[in-house]
């Protein structure tokens, strides 16, 4: 009877360190590695084990009776490695050493490996089997206490005949009965932690889910106002053109209108002073359309290149020409520098270069107010992530500048960052985007330097040999 007595209070250590290891787990273990979590889980079977040596009952100085070795029984149910579950009965049987070494506790250490072996046999035995777990856990836990009680009487030091009669009665009943016992409350905190883990992955994944979508509403609002930033400068780019195109077909209805109605009455000068403004206004509104057609034409890829061999300086002179006359009036000079070791032939299409120039000097002139507006020609060797050698035409302005935020958006159609900009200074703001396009259609970029106020430099790449680097 003193068996059956000791045994339930060495159950109930076991159940107090299995509640308080399972608090430990949940709270420190949980949060470690996979690894550092398997090694503290066969620590803690373990020390379970000694403890259940420290609470068992004492037969005499040296013979213990507990409960050592439950914690087996709990590792074949729950590991899946059968080495761990022998390391476990192997350190079980070790920790009998502390309380001193002698015949009984070397008979402890013997019977603990052995026992360790046949649970690591059990072990592989549990997973390659189809039977239900409390199957499984009955054939075990009945193994396991016939295991125990077969070495006690072989190699204990008590004699065989008197444990099979006097002991084993007792202790084989209540080693089974309690052994089930565990299981099943040890079952029960499983449970209650596979559903803690289960709920903070959960939580977890809920987590990021919310992240997820906070990032996907975030780039859809941006996308709304990229949608609604688009619609706005579709709508000012609407509004300017309608003003643009209206302006010198006005003059040309106009101008044309006053001759027809006073031919009789007006001499010949005016009549030829008026047939220039038609002539200039029907240029403007040609230039318009010209360039609704070449944006149109490099969006759909059916802008021809004609290439030739052209001369480099030629090119130059001939787009500054253009703004000479404006230039003066505006008190503005225009400069021009070729720096050494420019080829004086560049193979590309003459008209399309003439249309990048010309847009960008255009740009230069008009949003400068006093200065200097200077086209250099330069060659470099690399730049931007392509090999070879480059003509570089580069135009410099001292003018009104360009905030750093709108250096992308200036060469987007239909997005100036400013309606009021076309309105004040005059154009579509189609031009930077045609030449960035043409640009690209001739195997070569523009570069933008610029901060608002302090004038701005454009740099045209054209390539004299077009191989990309690898």
């Amino acid at each position: 009877m003193e068996f059956s007595k000791m045994f339930v209070m060495n159950m109930g250590m076991l159940i107090t360190f299995a509640y308080l290891a399972s608090l430990f787990y949940k709270y420190v273990v949980i949060r470690t590695s996979p690894k550092f979590k398997q090694m503290i889980s066969v620590f803690l079977l373990i020390l379970a084990g000694w403890i259940s040596m420290v609470f068992g009952f004492q037969l005499n100085d040296e013979v213990i009776f507990d409960l050592r070795f439950v914690p087996l029984i709990v590792a074949v149910l729950t590991y899946r490695q059968p080495y761990s579950v022998f390391l476990i009965g192997l350190g079980i049987g070790l920790t009998r050493l502390t309380f001193g070494i002698n015949e009984a506790t070397l008979a402890g250490l013997i019977n603990l490996t052995i026992l360790g072996a046949v649970c690591a046999g059990l072990n592989v035995w549990m997973r390659r089997t189809d039977y239900r777990l409390i199957i499984k856990a009955v054939l075990v836990i009945l193994i396991v206490n016939m295991v125990n009680s077969l070495n006690i009487a072989a190699f204990g030091v008590i004699p065989a005949t008197y444990f099979f009669s006097h002991i084993m009665p007792y202790t084989l009943p209540a080693g089974v009965v309690l052994s089930f016992v565990f299981t099943v409350i040890l079952r029960d905190f499983q449970n209650e932690q596979n559903r803690i883990v289960l709920i903070q992955s959960t939580n977890r994944l809920l987590s990021l889910q919310k992240e997820e979508l906070q990032r996907a509403q975030a780039v859809l609002e941006e996308r709304a106002r990229q949608l609604a930033l688009a619609s706005q400068y579709k709508s000012e780019f609407l509004a300017n053109m309608s003003h643009e195109l209206r302006t010198p077909l006005n003059s040309v209805i106009n101008f044309a209108q006053m001759i027809s109605e006073n031919t009789d009455t007006m001499d010949k000068e005016e009549i030829v002073r008026f047939a220039e403004m038609i002539d200039q206004s029907g240029q403007e509104l040609l230039a318009l359309i010209n360039d609704i057609l070449d944006l149109s034409k490099v969006e759909a890829g059916r802008l021809d290149i004609v290439l030739e061999q052209i001369g480099v300086k030629q090119l130059a002179e001939d787009a500054m020409s253009h703004f000479l006359l404006v230039a003066e009036k505006k008190g503005i000079q225009l400069l021009m520098e070729q720096e050494p070791g420019v080829p004086e032939t560049l193979w590309s299409d003459p008209q399309r270069i003439q249309q990048i120039l010309r847009n960008l000097v255009s740009n230069a002139v008009k949003f400068t107010h006093q200065g200097t507006v200077k086209l250099t020609i330069s060659s470099e060797t690399c730049s931007e992530g392509f090999s070879g050698r480059w003509i570089v035409f580069s135009i410099k302005d001292t003018g009104i500048g360009i905030p750093k935020e709108r250096h992308q958006s200036i060469f987007e159609a239909f997005q100036q960052a400013d309606g009021s900009i076309s309105r004040k200074f005059g154009g579509t703001g189609l031009g930077l985007s045609i030449s960035r396009d043409l640009a690209g259609l001739l195997g070569g970029f523009i570069q933008l330097e610029s901060a608002e106020g302090e004038g701005s430099t454009f740099r045209l790449y054209l390539p004299l040999t077009c191989e990309k680097m690898s």
